[in-house]
C-alpha cells in the first residue's frame, strides 16, 4: 500500500497528544562551520527519547478492536520497543516485545518501565533480524498483530510526521534535509512529505557497518548483510524493508555511509558543545555533514538527532572509537628484552614529549630473553605518528603495528 502526503497528516492528528511536538533548534556550532543555517530536529527529547512512538502509535491506534483484543507483537534493538510498550500501555493493549541481547541494558529497562504490567520483555538473538524472526513466528502461532518498526505503510506514515513538523516550524521547506536510516521508515515517511517540496535536497546517513540500504540500492532489492558491526544499534539492520527500499529509490536524493569512529566524535560533540546526549544512531545525520555530504554556504540544513537513549557505560568505549577514528589512538606489539632498564630506554628512546601511554600489558617470561608488551599510545596530534613511526624504525626493539579492524585490535576497542 502506498504511503501518502494525507497518510502523514492523519498521522499527526492521531499523534495529538501522545507524541510531542519536538524542537527545532540551530546549531551554533555546524552553522559558524559551514557558513550554512543548521538546524537540529531534537528527536531524542521525543516521548521515548526516540521517533519512533510515531510509527508504533500510529499503527496501533488504526488497529480494529478485534485486532486489539489479540494483542500486538513487535521486535526491536529498542527505540521502537519503547514505542509499542507507550503505545500498549496508553491504549491498553497487551504486547508482547522481543528485542537481541545487543541492545544496551538501559534501553531494556526503559521498555519495561513505559509498558508496565502492559508488556513483556523477551531477549532473544544477537541482531535486530533475529529478534524480528522469533516475532514473526509469535505472531503466526498465537495471531497477535505484527507492529513493524519500519517496514508498513502505518509506521512509515507516523515517521513521516517529524518531516511535517519540521516544514511547519521552519515555515518552508529547508534546502537539505539529512536523516539517520536503519530500516529506512523515517527515510522514507520524510521522502513522501518533502516529495512536495521538489527544492529540497533528502540524504539519509547510515552506519558504515550496517549499510543495508546502500546495499539494497545497489542490488535493487533488499539483501541481508553477511556482516555487521552493531555498535550504531538503533540503526544496524541486515536487511532493510521492501517498502522503504521503493519509497527510497524514487525519492531520495543520496544514501551515504558514515564510519563508526566519526559517529563517536560527533557524540561527544553533540554532548560538549550543545549539550545533547545522542545515541549512536542519534549522532548519524549530523556526523555526515561534511565527511559524507556537502553543505553549501548559505543554506538551510536540518539534521535529524533521532534518539538519545545511550547508556552511560558505553562512553568509554564511545571515546576510544573516537580517539582511532581521528589518529589520535595507536596499538603495538614491543618485544622488550627481559632485563633492567629496557622500558626506560622505550620511553627516552622511542616515545615523543607529548606520547601519552594508555596501555601496557606486559608478562614477563622467565625462560626467554625477550617478552612482548601490548602498548596503547595516545597521541596529542595525529602529525605526530609519523615521527613515533619513525622513532619506532631506528630503535633495536622489534615494534608491530596492530592494525585497526585486525582480531587483536577488535579485542582492544
Amino acid at each position: 500500500m502506498e504511503v501518502t502526503q494525507e497518510d502523514i497528516s492523519r498521522a499527526a492528528v492521531r499523534l495529538t497528544g501522545v507524541a510531542r511536538r519536538t524542537p527545532l533548534e540551530m546549531s551554533d556550532r555546524l552553522s559558524a562551520r559551514f557558513g550554512a543555517q543548521v538546524w537540529l530536529k531534537r528527536e531524542d527529547l521525543q516521548v521515548g527519547r526516540s521517533y519512533k512512538v510515531r510509527g508504533a502509535y500510529n499503527l496501533v491506534s488504526s488497529l480494529s478492536a478485534q485486532e486489539r483484543s489479540r494483542g500486538v507483537v513487535c521486535a526491536s534493538a529498542g527505540n521502537h520497543a519503547q514505542g509499542v510498550a507507550l503505545t500498549c500501555r496508553s491504549l491498553g493493549v497487551r504486547g508482547r516485545i522481543y528485542v537481541p541481547r545487543t541492545t544496551p541494558r538501559q534501553k531494556r529497562e526503559r521498555i519495561a518501565a513505559l509498558g508496565a504490567d502492559w508488556v513483556e520483555v523477551v531477549i532473544c538473538g544477537d541482531t535486530y533480524d533475529e529478534a524480528a524472526a522469533a516475532a514473526a513466528r509469535e505472531a503466526g502461532h498465537d495471531g497477535r498483530v505484527r507492529v513493524p518498526p519500519f517496514d508498513d505503510h502505518r509506521t512509515i506514515a507516523g515517521q513521516g510526521t517529524v518531516a511535517a513538523e519540521i516544514t511547519d516550524h521552519l515555515g518552508l521547506a529547508p534546502d537539505l534535509v539529512v536523516v539517520p536510516v536503519g530500516g529506512g521508515g523515517l527515510l522514507a515517511g520524510t521522502a513522501v512529505w518533502l516529495a512536495q517540496h521538489p527544492g529540497t535536497r533528502l540524504v539519509g546517513a547510515e552506519p558504515a557497518g550496517a549499510a543495508s540500504m546502500s546495499a539494497a540500492l545497489a542490488k535493487g532489492r533488499p539483501v541481508e548483510l553477511d556482516e555487521m558491526d552493531t555498535f550504531v544499534d538503533g540503526a544496524a539492520v541486515r536487511s532493510v524493508g521492501t517498502q522503504t527500499l521503493r519509497i527510497a529509490s524514487r525519492l531520495v536524493d543520496q544514501v551515504v555511509t558514515v564510519p563508526e569512529g566519526r559517529v563517536c566524535s560527533e557524540m561527544l560533540d553533540l554532548y560538549h558543545a550543545e549539550g545533547i546526549i545522542a545515541e549512536p544512531a542519534g549522532a548519524l545525520a549530523t556526523a555526515a555533514l561534511g565527511e559524507a555530504v556537502s553543505v553549501a554556504a548559505g543554506t538551510s540544513v536540518v539534521c535529524v538527532v533521532s534518539g538519545g537513549n545511550n547508556d552511560v557505560s558505553r562512553y568509554g568505549e564511545v571515546v576510544e572509537r573516537s580517539l582511532v577514528h581521528e589518529g589520535l589512538k595507536h596499538y603495538f606489539l614491543v618485544e622488550f628484552l627481559q632485563e633492567p632498564g629496557a622500558l626506560r630506554r622505550f620511553l627516552d628512546e622511542v616515545l615523543g614529549e607529548s606520547d601519552d601511554i594508555t596501555l601496557f600489558e606486559y608478562v614477563k617470561k622467565n625462560n626467554r630473553e625477550t617478552g612482548p608488551a601490548i602498548v596503547g599510545i595516545e597521541l596529542a596530534q595525529r602529525e605526530d605518528l609519523d615521527g613515533l613511526l619513525v622513532r619506532m624504525s631506528a630503535s633495536p626493539l622489534q615494534i608491530e603495528r596492530i592494525p585497526p579492524g585486525s582480531p587483536m585490535f577488535n579485542l582492544l576497542v
